[in-house]
């Protein structure tokens, strides 16, 4: 008793399905190369410290104006990068979640 598969899924349908998944992954590949070129901005402390990154979550530059550097408190300072970068992450993670052509399972 045969199931009635023929040999697949009927040819004309499989290559468009193919077809489909080739322009997914395709976009999907535009989109992470785009977002990985974007720049990402966070200002801290008034502007105190600037943070900018990459979308592939690379560090590109860190800007600290000298009046926030103070030897008596340097866990200001610290605690002003760690927030700027926080800052940046959750900007490419909005940003993929917003770019990224949706898939099951991704993201």
């Amino acid at each position: 008793m045969g199931y009635g598969f023929n040999g697949g899924f009927g040819g004309g349908n499989m290559q468009a399905l193919m077809r489909q998944a080739q322009k997914m992954q395709e976009d999907m590949q535009r989109a992470k190369e785009e977002l990985d070129n974007t720049e990402f901005t966070s200002s801290v402390g008034g502007g105190m410290v600037e943070i900018k990154m990459l979308g592939d979550k690379s560090l590109k530059s860190v800007k600290i104006k000298p009046e926030v550097v103070d030897p008596d408190d340097v866990e200001m300072l610290e605690d002003l990068i760690v927030s700027a970068v926080n800052d940046c992450m959750g900007q490419i993670n909005r940003a993929e979640k917003e770019r990224m052509p949706s898939v099951p399972g991704m993201f």
